[in-house]
């Protein structure tokens, strides 16, 4: 196989932009050969703008078509597992956007898809692509700068307008997105909290359901985390500030790392804070320590990722989001949504399942209301918010 035939399941905002992108040119031996929409003016739109696409309104259609080796899956969320599963079980690579579902469970499901068949499961994780947080990883898993003590995370610059959720029936609510902020979002910055630190052991969460907008959905949120050596976290996000905050800060025992304002800033001690602590006779002595910053950083983002898928699959390179990493971010996310709809109770991780799926369903039943909303038609590109936003 010489080139990676593709074709793109739902083809609004986002599977618009991967159509144009990859039509465009713009990856290397990846092509599109089809794409699928329940909607069909979308369709057409397609067919006019992409003439030789075939077009199918049943994304069941597309994959026994045989015109393709692999999908994009970029439908509203509930629908990704479903769909990748029936993709990976009838032999086709798999690139699913973010988040790999709504439910653990539901995660699970596609996961053991994805083992049986062999085949290339990745996931839009397209912010791991920012050198800053690649090197941010290498530094706090390399064990260079000790044990993790505290990360804080204030992610607010994520601000959307009312006009934002009503451009889609399915945004906003628990049914069509399972979630607000957290499943939307943050989670490219859960994912990639975990992705440096690792994962906690518990959640205790703080949301606000609805505080800025016309929403049944959480569009603020505040995570305390606690980590197996007893680090915690503190991860701060929301949709209705503006200009907002992006600012990242780990301390360990041998050093310190701030990424904001698109410059990584690195505090190396000389000794293990918790060795000179004791050892120190002075009360008010200070660690020496090295100093160092960069602005520079490059970051390839939903070009890297399908480049990466494509050469995954044609040349076997290790993939940058392997699909199964998606998991714990849901799990993250899954496991705040319990905590505060409990009565902002720790919850240990890994979340009850069952537990989840039936807090889900009793949500989704009880929020689920029409809205008026605009349609979307074909992105022409990458909107720059879908970028890491220093």
């Amino acid at each position: 196989m010489n080139k990676l035939r593709s074709g793109i399941i739902g083809i609004g905002n986002m599977g618009g932009a991967h159509l144009n992108c990859i039509y465009g040119g713009e990856i290397e031996n990846l092509t599109v050969t089809a794409v699928c929409d329940i909607d069909r003016k979308k369709l057409d739109n397609a067919k006019e703008k992409y003439p030789e696409i075939a077009v199918f309104e049943d994304y069941r259609e597309l994959i026994k078509s045989g015109l393709v080796d692999a999908v994009i899956v970029a439908t509203p969320h509930s629908l990704h597992s479903e769909i990748s599963a029936f993709a990976l079980e009838n032999g086709l690579h798999v690139l699913s956007e973010k988040p790999i579902d709504v439910a653990v469970s539901a995660a699970e499901k596609v996961i053991s898809a994805a083992e049986r068949s062999g085949k290339v499961f990745s996931i839009m994780f397209n912010q791991r692509t920012n050198s800053h947080f690649d090197e941010a990883r290498r530094l706090v898993r390399s064990g260079g700068l000790g044990e993790l003590k505290n990360v804080r995370w204030v992610i607010t610059n994520w601000f959307r307008t009312q006009a934002y959720y009503d451009s889609g029936q399915w945004r906003g609510t628990w049914k069509g997105e399972g979630g607000g902020v957290l499943m939307n979002q943050a989670p490219h910055n859960l994912d990639l909290l975990q992705w440096i630190c690792g994962m906690p052991v518990s959640v205790t969460a703080f949301l606000g359901i609805g505080k800025h907008h016309d929403v049944d959905v959480d569009d603020e949120a505040t995570i305390l985390m606690e980590f197996e050596n007893g680090a915690n976290g503190l991860f701060i996000t929301s949709t209705g500030e503006f200009p907002g905050t992006n600012r990242l800060e780990i301390n360990l025992t041998k050093g310190r790392i701030v990424i904001e304002g698109g410059i990584l800033k690195l505090w190396q001690l000389k000794e293990d804070e918790r060795d000179f602590c004791f050892s120190c006779k002075k009360g008010f002595e200070e660690i020496p320590f090295e100093y160092s910053e960069k602005s520079e950083y490059t970051e390839t983002a939903h070009r890297g990722i399908l480049q990466n898928f494509t050469n995954a699959v044609l040349e076997g390179e290790p993939l940058i989001a392997p699909g199964k990493e998606g998991i714990n971010q849901l799990m993250l996310a899954n496991a705040a949504y319990l905590s505060h709809f409990g009565g902002n109770v720790r919850i240990n991780l890994p979340v009850d399942k069952d537990e989840y799926d039936r807090f889900l369903a009793e949500t989704a039943e009880r929020s689920a209301k029409e809205r008026s909303v605009e349609k979307e038609t074909l992105s022409g590109g990458y909107n720059e918010r879908w970028r890491v936003r220093f």
